[in-house]
């Protein structure tokens, strides 16, 4: 079993919130607008870590991630990239390459919509963990955890980390 932490469009920022309800997930995967590679590298120091690039991602983030990342865990075929549309509203190319790589989930971030939701059309579990940083138009800051485990997906929660114009510190968190 893996214990996951799933998290989009930190756009620079990170925060004593996150990294709290990361502590107890044994991998954190980031769904691209990472932002900085500071973030990238303070997520990579606590947990093994998976990340793919995103639009405001520049060159140096674009050369430590990919734009896609395909890769097999606890009996999934699992397919990560930034930019992927929602079910029932995929772009061209995002439907071919569903069909040709036939994710058992498909992670995407980019919309700041958080979207868990189960696509009957490509088989697969849709996941977007909404926005975690404090860039963009959301109201509520967001991340998902859950576990995989021998081909089931359980314990999906998602952590509400506050609204996007609020900061929290360590001591906000107890």
């Amino acid at each position: 079993m893996m214990r996951i932490g799933l998290l989009s469009d930190t756009h620079g920022h990170m925060d004593d919130r996150i990294l709290h309800h990361l502590e107890e997930c044994d991998e954190i995967w980031h769904a691209g607008d990472i932002g900085t590679p500071e973030v990238s590298d303070q997520l990579s120091a606590i947990k093994p870590y998976r990340a793919v690039y995103g639009n405001i991602d520049g060159h140096i983030l674009r050369r430590m991630h990919p734009k896609d990342l395909h890769f097999e865990m606890e009996g999934f075929k699992i397919w990560m990239t930034h930019i992927g549309g929602r079910p029932g509203r995929y772009g061209q190319d995002i439907r071919k390459e569903l069909q040709k790589v036939r994710p058992d989930i498909f992670i995407c971030g980019h919309s700041h919509i958080l979207k868990v939701q189960r696509d009957p059309t490509f088989r697969l579990m849709y996941l977007n963990p909404g926005a975690a940083g404090i860039h963009g138009f959301h109201k509520m800051r967001t991340l998902v955890r859950f576990n995989l485990d021998k081909g089931f997906i359980n314990s999906l929660e998602v952590v509400e980390l506050g609204p996007r114009s609020q900061k929290f510190t360590a001591e906000q968190n107890s």
